[in-house]
């Protein structure tokens, strides 16, 4: 795929949805935070209905350090592996209010240093919270770059650099949210819906010619 083909997706996307968003709900980067650790395998309407639980009783790194694990999963037990993700929170919390005074790092390697969290994590709450110009990289994104070849790669890293490298500046703040919107209600994973895709006639996708996501 050439860069006029990637400038000409973008242009679409971005008129399609000029102003993205995460579909998780939170109202401070602390909740973001916590929102995107608790979505690893679980949808994100799933994670709104648990922190629309959690976080009216406990939505501070010292609120949820008081209400201990076993709070923690008592209001998260609807969403998968919620044993480990109350686990992961506390165990975040606590270094938050060790190490940063209570705040959300803004900064790579603090944020991927907090238990559960990682790379991708980390640059959603770079991206989201703070308006850094990071792409992170799900399941939905692989697919959606290796299936139409906007930015083919063996393993998320690997799709990650070549978008870091392929996006123009203008579009790299946004391209996250419309990449993974577009892969959960368009690109989707069984079939992909190429009928009301905005980009079809732009994709390069053959069929079972990607690797899977």
């Amino acid at each position: 795929m050439n860069k006029f083909k990637r400038m000409e997706i973008l242009n679409r996307l971005r008129e399609n949805n000029p102003h993205p968003t995460t579909e998780l709900v939170y109202t401070k980067p602390f909740e973001l935070l916590i929102a995107v650790l608790l979505s690893a395998q679980a949808t994100d309407v799933s994670v709104n209905k648990a922190t629309a639980q959690l976080y009216p009783v406990a939505n501070t790194p010292a609120a949820l350090l008081a209400l201990g694990v076993d709070g923690v999963k008592a209001k998260i037990k609807t969403i998968g592996l919620f044993n480990s993700k109350a686990e992961n929170v506390i165990r975040t919390c606590r270094r938050l209010l060790e190490l940063h005074g209570g705040e959300v790092p803004e900064d790579l390697a603090a944020l991927e240093a907090l238990p559960g969290v990682g790379r991708k994590t980390a640059n959603v709450v770079l991206n989201t919270a703070f308006g850094w110009p990071t792409i992170a990289v799900d399941t939905h994104i692989f697919r959606v770059c290796n299936r139409t070849y906007f930015a083919p790669g063996k393993n998320v890293n690997m799709v990650e650099k070549k978008l870091l490298k392929v996006v123009p500046a203008e579009f790299k703040v946004d391209c996250h949210h419309w990449l993974i919107l577009h892969g959960r209600y368009t690109c989707v994973a069984r079939k992909p819906r190429c009928g009301s895709c905005v980009i079809e006639d732009l994709c390069e996708f053959k069929e079972n010619a990607y690797p899977s996501a």
